[in-house]
């Protein structure tokens, strides 16, 4: 689903990302972990197309991320066709970002009806569907300055499950909230994983990553440090990196 070769990334002199290259198959979940500043959101942002590259290439679903090819050379796709590329892939980032007008069911139903045109009957159906998916079928006609942010994070999670993505990415979607919050959205986070939908996260939430995760990779300085299964590499770190990043959150 996901394959990234020498994804590298620089903003000016400094080298964010240096020749990552990772594989996620269909239906896996891979969890990103490490310090602030390793790279982590910036290559989710890489393979959204929401930054561009500096070298490497990003593939999802068999298609290169942003660009095409002709020959050997690589051309960036124009605005219109990366947003169109964009649709088929979720994001939940750490602040929640809904419409303040908008209740949560008219959060979720936006995307489908302006960007796919779809039959408002059609998606209102579907949105109420999602909300009740995330526990919140009796929040439908609340405004977000009335959701917890708990609450708020699972209207966004249904609002990136309503353009029906093939992939969904999560940025430490648990780290604004208060602690007896995060449970209720990593429980949504657990079932979207055991319906077989392939994801990756950035989280600091290691329980999380020991339970549903497939590979957990550690990243430091823009680089992969070690990957494996969570409970392998949790257990037992192979790197001095790892031991000492693991000791401070475990």
């Amino acid at each position: 689903m996901v394959e990234a070769v020498g994804v590298s990334k620089s903003f000016g002199s400094n080298e964010v990302l240096k020749s990552i290259s990772l594989t996620v198959r269909p239906g896996e979940v891979l969890c990103l972990v490490g310090p602030s500043g390793s790279g982590k959101s910036t290559f989710l942002r890489l393979i959204n197309h929401l930054e561009t590259l500096s070298s490497g290439r990003l593939s999802v679903d068999g298609s290169l991320v942003g660009y095409r090819q002709v020959g050997e050379k690589l051309y960036e796709l124009h605005p219109k066709d990366a947003a169109r590329q964009r649709r088929e892939i979720g994001m939940v980032f750490q602040r929640f970002n809904l419409f303040p007008h908008m209740t949560a069911l008219e959060n979720v139903m936006e995307a489908p009806q302006r960007v796919k045109r779809q039959p408002k009957a059609q998606v209102e159906q579907r949105a109420r569907d999602l909300l009740a998916r995330v526990g919140l079928a009796d929040r439908a006609d609340y405004y977000p300055a009335h959701l917890s942010g708990g609450q708020q994070q699972r209207v966004a999670i249904a609002r990136a499950l309503a353009m029906e993505p093939k992939l969904m990415l999560f940025d430490e979607p648990t780290s604004a909230l208060d602690p007896e919050l995060v449970g209720e959205v990593l429980d949504v986070m657990k079932e979207l994983a055991s319906s077989g939908m392939t994801m990756i996260v950035v989280t600091h939430e290691m329980g999380f990553a020991r339970e549903v995760a497939d590979t957990l990779v550690f990243m430091d300085g823009g680089v992969v440090v070690e990957s494996g299964q969570p409970r392998e590499v949790l257990a037992n770190p192979q790197h001095d990196r790892t031991r000492a990043f693991l000791s401070k959150v475990l």
